[in-house]
């Protein structure tokens, strides 16, 4: 090693020891709340598709074909292939462009949905949609937990996501007031979507690069050192003098294609265990999310009905996000998702029943579930891969994890109609169960330096 190097090996070593020694956040709070109107839409987006299916079924004359669902899974497809390649252009080009381009895509996406006279045209425009949705997830996870200090890292990422998760609990009241009353309504549905995602799009043009990208990948330390002072300066005027940086290990500038890493030792390992926990953990995600008020429509309860429930049963999404919030830094991560997934499977057979009060308490608790369990193991994904590879990584496991989306989105009506839908959401019930249980296999991560965690 030159003296050169080694010198901006040691000055990379002292910014990442400034970043973790930040026991507060750095930035301004609004910067949370941007990122939260974002992560509003996302989720906002996610479950609008499920509760504007049954008005798209009865004017596109699908009946109870496979299309219907086609159209469903063909926004996985989009979100596995956006969150990769866009995943691997975050490793490449820094996380500020890469959050730009996503919520582009969203919008555009979203104001197609509305736009669309048959399935071709849905299915396209949800693709473009998933490419978006599908890495900014990954993105917002991942630069969150660089932005962070390890003593709050999950409980920032947890606050955004409330916002986020808002969302996906407000989404089945504006469909209730809009899909069953205007024949158009469930295209104003996805075009308050694409309108939400224009005003986020705009509001992330006042975010900051990642100083840990900027260092690890770009290794442009004096870009880094300007951002990481400015949050210093935040943290002094919060808390006042700052502790001793403690110097810890990292590599900077690394060139070689993001995704190599992740096949090496030790990520090779955690990657197989996490593609296999979110394959199992989405099969019931998407199943409930995309098909449970279409299921229920068709088992003889009215649509309006039918989006009640699970109106209703929305509240647990911020419920289950605040909880997380309160939890995240104090108990082991992996823990805390297997915790989860016994709350989603006694949500699953209580929804199974079909009796109206346990419907009620199924989809509480399966939201509930949601909203524990989403952003604790986003992050927990995230921690688990090096800075230089976080976003490709991540991306990766996210992406064929969603085959297990779209298994769960064409297979559970198969299921429900060869056997009964009691079978079919206790099938889906025991699959979120085995993701918690694979999640105990993991490496411990809360409170301990994203370095460390994914060396």
């Amino acid at each position: 090693m030159d003296k050169k190097s080694g010198n901006e090996e040691d000055k990379a070593k002292e910014l990442i020891a400034r970043l973790n020694r930040l026991g507060v956040w750095p930035l301004p709070t609004s910067f949370i709340l941007i990122i939260g109107v974002g992560y509003f839409f996302t989720f906002y987006d996610i479950a609008d598709i499920g509760f504007a299916m049954p008005a798209i079924d009865q004017q596109f004359n699908l009946g109870q074909s496979l299309s219907l669902f086609i159209a469903l899974s063909v926004g996985l497809i989009g979100y596995a292939i956006g969150s990769y390649l866009i995943g691997t252009v975050s490793d490449y080009y820094g996380r500020f462009r890469a959050m730009i381009l996503t919520m582009a895509l969203t919008a555009l996406g979203s104001f197609g949905d509305a736009l669309s006279f048959n399935v071709p045209e849905l299915a396209l425009f949800r693709f473009i949609t998933g490419l978006g949705l599908g890495a900014d997830l990954n993105l917002v996870s991942t630069y969150l937990s660089e932005l962070s200090p390890p003593n709050i890292r999950g409980k920032i990422t947890v606050y955004s996501f409330l916002l986020g998760i808002l969302g996906q609990a407000v989404t089945p009241f504006v469909a209730l007031a809009l899909v069953p009353v205007y024949y158009d309504g469930w295209r104003y549905l996805f075009a308050i979507g694409g309108i939400i995602a224009v005003v986020a799009l705009a509001l992330r043009f006042e975010l900051p690069e990642s100083p840990r990208w900027l260092i690890s990948r770009a290794g442009d330390l004096k870009k880094a050192e300007e951002i990481i002072t400015r949050m210093e300066n935040t943290v002094r005027d919060k808390v006042g003098e700052l502790a001793k940086p403690s110097i810890v290990d990292v590599k900077i500038g690394e060139k070689k294609f993001p995704t190599s890493y992740v096949f090496k030792k030790p990520y090779v390992y955690r990657f197989a265990l996490l593609v296999v926990m979110w394959f199992f953990w989405y099969i019931g995600n998407y199943g409930f999310l995309g098909d449970a008020t279409t299921l229920l429509s068709a088992s003889g309860i009215s649509i309006s009905s039918s989006i009640g429930y699970l109106a209703v049963g929305a509240v647990g999404y911020p419920v289950g996000a605040v909880v997380m919030a309160l939890t995240a830094d104090k108990f082991e991560r992996k823990y805390l998702i297997f915790a989860d997934t016994v709350v989603w499977l006694i949500g699953m057979l209580s929804f199974s029943t079909r009796i109206p009060s346990l419907i009620y308490v199924g989809s509480f608790l399966a939201s509930l579930a949601l909203g524990m369990y989403l952003q604790v193991a986003y992050t927990y994904t995230a921690e688990n891969y090096p800075t230089r590879a976080r976003t490709s990584g991540f991306a990766l496991t996210d992406g064929l994890g969603h085959i297990g989306g779209a298994v769960g989105a064409l297979f559970l009506p198969v299921l429900v109609s060869l056997y009964s839908f009691q079978f079919g959401f206790t099938f889906i019930g025991i699959t979120g169960l085995i993701a918690g249980v694979l999640a105990l296999l993991g490496p411990k991560a809360s409170k301990i330096a994203l370095e460390q965690v994914s060396s």
